[in-house]
């Protein structure tokens, strides 16, 4: 499990009337993320994905999104072996009742803010590029990386300036590895 970057604070927003909490995950909190990822994806395989990163120990950065009904979204940012300080971006989930609504958005600009103030140097992700632009992804950035997810929705993220390479072989966490 992640901790807390030293000054770290939890961050509350209110949306359509319903207030949420942004904070580091807990001991605590397991079952209902694994809760939450599963209802997110409508199966348990990411969910489980979570659970195993956690254990490997590869998880860097692991937040979760609470309000008065508890835990209603949860993202992952997990270690990464490549030419830098490298992260992978997944999963990100919100309950379906919830999804829509900012709750992903702003755990992923928490995440991506505690990733930066912990002194990582690139962020990678594989999903829609429609979606992830927003927060500076580009699957140009990519390209250079040797990777089994490279294509078109395959992108980065540079954190703290540019990536210190442009090229190099990135490799995933073995959960991933063992998801394919």
């Amino acid at each position: 499990m992640a901790a807390a970057a030293p000054g770290a604070e939890d961050e509350l927003q209110e949306e359509g009337g319903l207030a949420t909490l942004t904070r580091d995950e807990q001991p605590k909190d397991i079952a209902a993320i694994h809760a939450v990822v599963t209802a997110a994806f409508g199966q348990p395989a990411e969910a489980d994905l979570v659970d195993r990163l956690r254990a490997d120990g590869d998880s860097a950065i692991s937040l979760v999104a609470v309000d008065d009904s508890g835990i209603v979204g949860h993202v992952l940012f997990s270690k990464m072996s490549a030419p830098f300080r490298a992260l992978a971006l997944a999963p990100v989930s919100v309950m379906p009742e919830r999804q829509n609504a900012g709750i992903g958005s702003r755990l992923i600009r928490a995440g991506l803010k505690r990733a930066a103030t912990d002194g990582w140097e690139g962020v990678f992700v594989l999903g829609e590029p429609e979606y992830y632009r927003r927060f500076g992804f580009d699957a140009v950035l990519a390209t250079g990386f040797t990777s089994p997810y490279a294509g078109a929705y395959f992108m980065a993220l540079a954190l703290n300036g540019g990536l210190p390479m442009k090229a190099g072989k990135l490799g995933h966490a073995q959960a991933f590895v063992d998801l394919r």
